[in-house]
């Protein structure tokens, strides 16, 4: 069974959108910033940070082993990526425990999305399964007025 949570915070700083989805006893959460001191909208540059946090609901212990992304951006691009785990590493969760992790995204417009799914492993039998990754927004603030 798939959940999705939004929970939206405005300051005259910044902009902070929070997506939760559970998948197969994974929970996914995402948290996006967007970064003005990174971007420059003269040259159609913005950028966006996102934090995501993995929490193993089950009751054995998972690994992470590739990711898949789908993003959007309101200009009309599209990318996929793919790769082996996150920031370099294929973390490997206790149930009951989490990972975090940060990166970024640059888009050429002021609006975006992103979503996608992790292919992770349960290290007790090597079954793998995939958990999908939420989709959430990346917005300039200023679009919201």
């Amino acid at each position: 069974m798939w959940k999705t949570k939004h929970k939206i915070a405005l300051t005259n700083l910044y902009l902070l959108l929070m997506v939760t989805k559970v998948t197969s006893g994974v929970k996914i959460s995402v948290e996006t910033l967007y970064r003005n001191a990174l971007s420059n909208p003269q040259k159609n540059h913005y950028f966006f940070s996102y934090k995501i946090t993995i929490e193993n609901l089950t009751d054995c212990e998972v690994k992470l082993l590739k990711r898949h992304w789908q993003i959007f951006d309101s200009s009309g691009i599209y990318n996929e990526v793919d790769g082996d785990g996150v920031i370099g590493k294929t973390p490997s969760i206790k149930p009951g425990e989490s990972f975090v992790y940060e990166s970024g995204c640059n888009l050429t417009s002021d609006i975006g999305t992103m979503y996608g799914n992790y292919v992770m492993e349960k290290t007790l039998d090597k079954t793998q399964f995939e958990v999908q990754i939420p989709e959430f927004l990346l917005i300039v603030p200023a679009r919201l007025n």
